[in-house]
């Protein structure tokens, strides 16, 4: 059986983060998305909210579970006992960056391989910051993420204005 963790931030998820899963639920049998804790980021949402709404987006994908994590991506894989991390690439831009942690982590874990997925063509300029901004200015979010996400940002960014 083979286990991938997909570690990221996912402050929010996106079309194209979830597009990564699906396609990576379909290749591997246990995938395990790592909702990364980042203390030197100031996320919109807690770990535990991030945690949520991506079960919630998730929950048709019956090999594919939630956990929060902090600490080092390649640790998060050998506590669950993944042989893969999967990392998604929307454009040449994330390669160099990517495949230095690629190689970073190969040298810290040889037994763990990095996979590199591109996100489907209609999401490549899709990404978290984008889709905040987007909510600041009440944008019309639906092709950015399902309703499970964008209601979340919606109702959060509200919170924020009170």
């Amino acid at each position: 059986m083979i286990t991938a963790v997909y570690p990221g931030s996912f402050d929010p998820a996106t079309y194209g983060h979830l597009d990564v899963i699906r396609r990576a639920s379909v290749s591997f049998d246990r995938i395990i998305v790592g909702v990364l804790h980042n203390s030197a980021k100031s996320p919109l949402f807690s770990v535990e909210e991030r945690v949520n709404i991506l079960e919630r987006a998730t929950e048709s994908l019956h090999n594919v579970e939630v956990k929060p994590f902090d600490g080092l991506s390649v640790n998060f894989a050998r506590e669950n006992g993944a042989q893969v991390i999967v990392r998604g690439l929307r454009a040449v831009t994330d390669f160099e960056y990517e495949l230095q942690m690629a190689q970073t982590n190969r040298v810290l874990a040889p037994d763990v391989d990095t996979v590199f997925l591109t996100t489907s063509l209609e999401y490549a300029y899709l990404s978290s910051t984008i889709m905040k901004e987007v909510a600041r200015f009440g944008g019309d979010l639906s092709k950015f993420a399902p309703p499970e996400i964008t209601d979340a940002v919606r109702a959060k960014l509200n919170l924020m204005n009170l």
